[in-house]
């Protein structure tokens, strides 16, 4: 595993030290550079093993999940001489108007003068560190602010037409990369994980998004979106090559 081979992935050519303006700059690349991605379940086993998640990122060109995504980036900022833990998040369900389970998502909080919160892995959220307990950011895709709600608990939202609506819930108690692993499990093999339900690779653009699933192929720009249906698995590979690189 070489940081200099994981900085070469995500267009960042220069190493500076520690600093707000750095974390921006490799947080905004990773997102415009992998792509969140659950191409492998449940037909591959994904593994909270570093060197694997390495291997299929980084060399390969794949993109990832939560676990393997902000796995990897929490070890490319230590190797960075960032101070970062890993803390566990719970995602908000729309429908059922509650959070998910612990460890159903890990966000990354980062130690500088000031602490902030960053995240490579949840696909169409923030791209710009986010302070805590109470910074807010606006970026093309959208506007995202941290709420306190307790001693150390906080919730992310992100603002729509009805206001403040929370995205994930999170403690800043530091975990450990094996906390996660019955949730990765879970995720693969749970019949009611909506990762086993649909194929999804999706990665952020300077002026908005593009999003691949089963069925159709989203791009954004400029909060314009065009979409085009994907009637099978054959279309569904031709898109995924042509707009993320990628060939299963």
């Amino acid at each position: 595993m070489k940081s200099e081979h994981y900085l070469k992935r995500i267009g960042i050519d220069e190493i500076k030290i520690p600093s707000l303006e750095f974390l921006t700059e490799l947080q905004h690349r990773h997102l415009l550079s992998i792509p969140f991605e659950d191409l492998d379940i449940p037909d591959t086993r994904i593994e909270l093993d570093l060197e694997k998640i390495y291997k299929k990122i980084i060399p390969t060109k794949r993109g990832g999940f939560c676990y393997e995504l902000n796995g990897l980036f929490h070890w490319l900022l230590t190797s960075l001489n960032f101070k970062v833990d890993m803390l566990s998040a719970r995602v908000y369900n729309d429908e059922k108007l509650e959070f998910g389970p612990e460890y159903d998502h890990m966000v990354l909080l980062v130690h500088l003068n000031k602490d902030y919160i960053a995240d490579v892995g949840f696909g169409d959220s923030f791209r710009l560190p986010v302070e805590i307990p109470d910074g807010e950011v606006k970026d093309v895709s959208g506007a995202y602010k941290v709420f306190q709600k307790v001693e150390n608990g906080f919730e992310l939202h992100q603002k729509n037409e009805n206001g403040w609506m929370p995205q994930y819930s999170f403690s800043t108690e530091a975990k450990k990369f094996d906390d996660y692993r019955n949730m990765c499990s879970f995720q693969q093999d749970s019949p009611t994980s909506h990762f086993r339900t649909r194929m999804l690779c999706t990665i952020a653009t300077e002026t908005g998004r593009i999003t691949l699933s089963n069925s159709s192929l989203t791009i954004t720009e400029d909060k314009t979106k065009s979409k085009t249906e994907i009637n099978n698995k054959d279309e569904f590979n031709i898109m995924l090559k042509k707009y993320f690189g990628i060939e299963l």
